[in-house]
């Protein structure tokens, strides 16, 4: 009975090929698509660790600044203390370098670091400098030398001197500092573009005397990083420090590192990640349809078996090894396409896939044998899952009435209470909170929604269609076509099932993007007041060296053919060892902070005494802030290593929430002569300039440089300036949104496409078991194009039905995508914006593509000889 068993299902695979090809096909997409978003991430988060790794070295702890630097009298408090088996300091600085005779426009954003070298080969081996031939040997010492990694090597094109061992010099600019810098050899690190320096000889070029970075502390064996902790206020009384600025020394152990790492693109990568394993659900959904018609089609077959003494246990198996067997072709050929499109898009695209987390690192590709092996048994899993209920079917065929062409009971009324359980349980979890940071609740309500509405659908067409039928009652084709779509309501669902749940998906995706899109736009208008912006040139988007000089603003404000110019100062501060720094952003807030920033809650009344501070969303979410109330941790961390004028901590007050989709672990905005007056740092990163009407840009360009240089005459150098536009940030802005989002579209795409495979897949089945059906009609004289007619309106009718649900069930999906799934993703919301015009396009797509698929699969069937089509029996 097995081997009979066996010898059925291959022949029913020979006999329609395509129908297997087509389940194992939507199978395959979806695996392929979640396979290469795991390896494209795998990938690029071990290159980045890697490369965090190395330049951190290998200590047990770290010693960091809330907010600044450290003193470098701490540096020997701590190198001493007994628990410390070694202590290395350490100076990071972001600078920019150039081939000294190639243009200034040719720079290359470089972090230097500045190490004790005598204690790099045991603290941090990838650092440990390695001088060429030509170098001597105690390079490292020297002033002015720096060793640079590969990648800094082969941005600066100096890959032949690399090559040939030689030094050279190359061209250093920091913050207010610039001037000759000696490659003397390299260092193994790999990662973004990196140069490493003797510490002192690195404070000195940059003008950071005294100052450090961090102090990475290696423990003496048997010691706990605990221990540490607890003597650590002692010691740094020792150190000279006040208690305030000893506040604001945090302990950071290098786990918590890796997982900042990780978390920098966690909720991107799951979210692409759910999104590529809604391709495999559409794909399960394509395999219940095939193997559904396949069942229909096939009840005297298994009638037959039963009569031959399969028993139903039998029957089911034989359709579950079927999908099975569907789920691991289609598994194996996704894991290869999967690691194909990996391949390109590490190449193409980076490690990102355009989410701009890993900027600089160009991972090779790690294949994962651990996640292929998951991914295969995903997709096997989602085709037994989709074979289920035409198995269940098959096992509860009754042979008699089978063989009595009585077995196909499509008309059958389906259970709607267990999908509306499903659609009611979807709605209840989509106001659930996140689990470890994630919306996984929001997801689980995406599915449900997803299961229960197409479970709903029979109930659907056969209301809709009911609303047409007094219409096509007076017309003959028309009333065949909705009459037989409008009965068989149940193999309809089964057809359109597909359509509507990648259609549904697509709508959600369209509207949350849209939304999005908007949303930045909107918040661009107010983050961008100015027409025109000056930076140094190379500097990214708060860098905390704030390479222009102080009193800039005044300077370039009094400039005849200049309204206004503000400042804008961009530092960090670390409010928890255990989470990522936030953006500090000190502003004038003369216009009013509603004018300034793009406010969600506020502006409150700020009580007497305290000092207004505006957070992002994030801000609210990560450290449970609310606006209305004082704010401890932020006057414990702020503004240490700086006395406050009234002598004691400064008291900060919540004053409003504000939207800010550029940070996604927090910013705060306070007024800017508040942030002098606490810290004493005028500093600045950007101006804004408001140009007087009809002046002219370039002149006007050529005089702020002029002004600013003599600005800095007393500085070592003065800053290389960079102009932008607020169009063009806007424009390059707008440019990285539709870059990180260009996955998402080739997901809707993919998604789309399925469902369309489904639809022609179930049509196809279905035309080919009523071949009797359109012989009759043949002979009651209807022509070969009638019954292509009757064909494409059922066609037309089923796939409207669909669209409009697929339509309606987007709208609500993309709901709890905007209002749900992004705030408890990124920490930020955006308004709701329905891009009618583009919906209905894609409607009336899949509308007509579905009434063609239903033409085409009809043409073949109408094309038989009537009077054989009517003699076809078992």
């Amino acid at each position: 009975m097995l081997a009979l068993l066996r010898t059925f299902s291959w022949l029913e695979l020979r006999r329609h090929p395509w129908r297997a090809t087509v389940a194992a096909a939507a199978v395959m997409l979806g695996v392929a698509l979640a396979f290469a978003v795991h390896l494209i991430h795998a990938s690029a988060l071990s290159e980045f660790g890697q490369a965090v790794r190395a330049a951190s070295g290998q200590p047990d702890l770290q010693l960091r600044a809330a907010q600044g630097d450290l003193p470098e009298t701490l540096y020997g408090q701590v190198a001493r203390h007994p628990l410390v088996a070694r202590a290395g300091p350490v100076l990071e600085v972001a600078a920019q370098a150039a081939p000294a005779q190639g243009p200034a426009a040719a720079s290359v954003a470089l972090r230097v670091v500045g190490a004790d070298a005598l204690l790099l080969a045991a603290m941090a081996p990838e650092l440990a400098p390695r001088p060429f031939p030509d170098a001597d040997r105690l390079a490292m010492l020297s002033p002015g030398t720096v060793f640079l990694n590969p990648a800094a090597l082969q941005a600066l094109g100096l890959g032949e001197t690399q090559g040939a061992g030689r030094s050279t010099t190359v061209t250093l600019r920091g913050a207010t500092t610039a001037g000759p810098a000696r490659v003397a050899g390299t260092v193994p690190a790999g990662g973004p573009p990196l140069a490493v320096m003797d510490i002192g000889a690195a404070q000195d070029f940059f003008a950071r005397l005294g100052r450090l970075s961090r102090i990475d502390v290696q423990l003496r064996p048997g010691q706990r990083a605990e221990d540490f902790q607890a003597a650590l206020p002692a010691l740094l009384q020792a150190a000279g420090l006040e208690p305030r600025a000893a506040a604001g020394i945090a302990v950071v152990r290098p786990q918590d590192t890796a997982r900042r790492t990780d978390d920098l693109s966690r909720a991107y990568r799951v979210n692409l990640t759910v999104l590529a394993l809604v391709a495999l659900f559409t794909g399960a959904y394509l395999v219940f349809s095939v193997l559904a018609l396949s069942v229909a089609q096939r009840a005297p077959q298994f009638a037959l078996l039963g009569v031959l003494g399969a028993t139903p246990r039998m029957r089911r198996g034989l359709v579950l090894a079927e999908s099975a067997l569907l789920g691991a072709a289609g598994s194996a050929a996704g894991i290869a396409l999967g690691t194909a499109l990996a391949q390109l898009a590490l190449r193409w695209m980076g490690g990102d896939l355009g989410g701009g987390y890993f900027e600089g690192v160009q991972p090779s590709l790690q294949w994962s044998p651990g996640g292929a092996l998951l991914y295969g048994l995903l997709g096997t899993a989602a085709a037994v899952v989709g074979g289920w209920w035409p198995a269940r079917t098959a096992e509860r065929l009754a042979p008699a009435q089978a063989l009595k062409g009585l077995g196909a009971a499509a008309g059958s009324h389906a259970r709607m209470a267990p999908p509306a359980l499903a659609v009611a349980a979807g709605a209840a979890l989509a106001f659930a909170p996140p689990v470890a940071g994630l919306p996984l609740a929001a997801y689980a309500s995406v599915a449900l929604l997803l299961v229960g509405s197409i479970g709903l659908l029979p109930l659907l067409v056969r209301g809709l269609l009911g609303l047409l039928a007094p219409w096509a009652a007076r017309r003959a084709l028309p009333m065949l076509a909705v009459e037989r779509a409008r009965r068989m309501h149940g193999m309809a669902a089964v057809a359109v099932g597909g359509v509507v749940a990648s259609l549904a998906l697509s709508v959600a995706l369209t509207v949350m993007v849209a939304s999005f899109r908007g949303s930045v736009m909107q918040w661009l208008d107010a983050a961008l007041p100015a027409p025109l912006y000056v930076r140094a040139a190379g500097a990214a988007a708060g860098d905390d060296s704030a390479a222009l000089p102080a009193g800039g603003d005044r300077t370039v404000a009094g400039l005849p053919g200049v309204e206004r110019a503000e400042a804008l100062r961009v530092t960090s501060l670390l409010l928890d060892p255990a989470r990522p720094p936030v953006a500090l952003l000190a502003r004038p807030f003369g216009r009013g902070a509603a004018q300034t920033l793009p406010l969600r809650e506020g502006p409150l009344p700020v009580p007497e005494g305290r000092i207004a501070v505006y957070v992002s969303e994030a801000i609210v979410d990560l450290y449970g802030v609310r606006p209305g109330a004082d704010w401890p941790a932020l006057s414990r961390a702020f503004g240490l290593q700086a006395p406050h004028a009234g002598g004691g901590a400064p008291a900060f007050f919540v004053a409003g929430v504000w939207r800010d989709y550029v940070r996604q672990f927090g910013a705060v905005a306070m007024e800017r002569e508040d942030f002098i007056r606490l810290t004493g740092d005028a500093r600045i990163n950007d101006l804004a300039v408001w140009p007087a009407p009809g002046v002219d840009e370039a002149l006007l360009k050529t005089a702020i440089s002029a002004a600013l240089r003599e600005t800095a005459a007393g500085q070592a150098a003065s800053p290389a300036l960079e102009f932008s536009s607020a169009q063009a940030i806007r424009e390059r802005s707008l440019a990285l949104f539709d870059r990180s989002f260009a996955v998402t579209y080739w997901l809707q795409a993919v998604a789309i496409g399925i469902g369309l495979f489904g639809i022609a897949a179930s049509f196809s089945a279905q035309v080919l078991a009523r071949r009797k059906e359109f012989g009759l009609l043949a002979h009651l004289g209807l022509t070969r194009a009638q019954i292509l007619a009757v064909v494409a309106g059922e066609g037309a009718a089923w796939t409207a039905v669909g669209a409009a649900a697929g339509t309606a069930l987007g709208w609500m999906l993309s709901a709890v995508l905007v209002y749900v799934v992004n705030p408890q993703s990124f920490h930020w919301t955006m308004d709701l914006r329905f891009p009618a015009a583009r919906l209905a396009l894609l409607g009336l797509a899949v509308v007509a593509t579905g009434t063609a698929a239903a033409w085409l699969s009809g043409h073949s069937a109408a094309s038989r000889w009537a009077a054989s089509s009517v003699k076809e029996d078992w």
